[in-house]
């Protein structure tokens, strides 16, 4: 079953790739950006746009403030990028797979805390939210070590995560600054331990179910892990 699942998200993303992506990788191709080249620039992306929600938050303008999505889109689309080139001109190397997964582990934590200096979510919220990031990664990270194909597991697996924050992101601000436009006022609620500035019902709603979609995830990954490793121990133990 965990298998079926696996191959159809793995269809549904190659999918994706192939509509989306095939033009601007090969326009990377043929100007000779090496994968290592593309993950550096992701993480720049990823750098500013963190830094800018942390100095400025996301209501700075209504027009600036949509500076902040499309950087971090530009982010999220470099870090599809990387692998994708690395696949199609045979340069996928274990020191490129690992300068990739540190620094796709630093975009994670840097755009949390961005999120949290920011205000759009509160300290220990923020760090809980972080926890999870990186325990998700680590259980992965652990159980392939051990020989578990830990590919297509995962509700929240790294993109869906950056996509979900993406469209929060936009989506709190289309509602923030249309209800502004409408009632010249925004129309916000604040509830503490959640977020620190008050946040339209649309952001804080989806940090909510963010949060517990990754609490989901590390569970199916602590799950699936055991039980491999336990028929893996089963069967050794039989033979």
């Amino acid at each position: 079953m965990n298998e079926i699942k696996e191959n159809k998200k793995r269809a549904r993303q190659k999918e994706v790739s192939r509509r989306y992506i095939d033009r601007p990788v090969e326009f990377l191709i043929k100007h000779n950006f090496t994968p290592n080249k593309i993950s550096y620039i992701g993480f720049i992306f990823t750098l500013v746009g963190s830094l800018l929600i942390a100095r400025c938050g996301l209501y700075f303008s209504i027009w600036l403030s949509w500076i902040i999505p499309c950087i971090l889109g530009i982010a999220g689309a470099f870090d599809l990028f990387d692998g994708e080139v690395a696949r199609r001109t045979g340069n996928e190397t274990q020191s490129g797979a690992f300068l990739d997964s540190n620094l796709d582990r630093l975009s994670d934590a840097i755009l949390i805390l961005g999120l949290i200096y920011g205000g759009l979510v509160d300290y220990i919220l923020g760090y809980i939210i972080l926890f999870l990031v990186i325990m998700i990664s680590y259980i992965r990270s652990r159980a392939e070590s051990e020989g578990v194909n830990m590919k297509g597991i995962g509700f929240m697996e790294r993109a869906e995560r950056i996509l979900f924050l993406l469209f929060a992101i936009i989506a709190e601000l289309i509602f923030y600054f249309i209800t502004i436009l409408i009632y010249n006022d925004p129309i916000t609620v604040f509830i503490p331990y959640i977020t620190r500035v008050p946040v339209t019902p649309i952001f804080l709603i989806s940090i909510i179910i963010f949060t517990f979609a990754l609490i989901y995830t590390v569970l199916q990954r602590l799950s699936f892990s055991f039980k491999i490793l336990k028929n893996l121990n089963t069967n050794i133990d039989d033979n």
